[in-house]
């Protein structure tokens, strides 16, 4: 492996975590209802953990509400048990065949609790770089213990390296600030 492919190669694994934080932050809900919102809702489907997705149906009923039909009928209170669990703050109500998951409106409170969870999952992917950052420096110095770089290309491509993760984390700040804009918005 050279200091090109070490460097190309930590660039696209940063990419790569930027966007798994975007699809993330468009979990979090801004008081209108989505499909993707229960994407991350894990649910108990025969002694394996599965996403809501999985093992039912979700529709947008309305602007405000959530229609979750689920395929087996004996699943149906697992999966209401497993939306009413989540960090997601919702609390579906069955009728039926048909779980209806209606989006409360945003109190000021619940808009701070929301920020937090933004934190967290921004702070997880600032953690992500960080340790791609690691393993990046791991395999350069290798590289140099072998004997394939000089110590100061290695050095260079260290200061690249971390330039990069400047570059990305900064990406993350930018991200969190949008998105605790949008939900300090009324």
């Amino acid at each position: 492996m050279s200091i090109a492919e070490v460097k190309s190669t930590t660039e696209h694994k940063m990419q790569k975590s930027l966007e798994a934080l975007k699809v993330d932050l468009t979990k979090v809900r801004t008081g209108r209802a989505h499909i993707g919102l229960l994407d991350h809702v894990q649910v108990d489907y025969y002694d394996s953990m599965v996403p809501v997705n999985t093992v039912a149906n979700i529709t947008l009923i309305d602007p405000r509400t959530l229609g979750v039909q689920v395929w087996e009928k004996g699943l149906a209170a697992k999966v209401e048990k497993a939306i009413r669990d989540s960090d997601l703050g919702l609390n579906p109500a069955s009728q039926g065949e048909l779980i209806r998951v209606p989006m409360p409106a945003l109190t000021e409170e619940r808009r701070r609790d929301l920020i937090k969870v933004v934190k967290h999952e921004c702070e997880t992917a600032r953690v992500a770089m960080r340790n791609l950052r690691r393993d990046a420096n791991a395999t350069l110095k290798d590289l140099l213990k072998k004997k394939a770089c000089s110590e100061d290309d290695e050095r260079r491509a260290q200061d690249d390296i971390q330039k990069l993760t400047d570059k990305y984390v900064a990406e993350v700040d930018k991200q969190f600030a949008q998105k605790e804009i949008e939900l300090m918005a009324v």
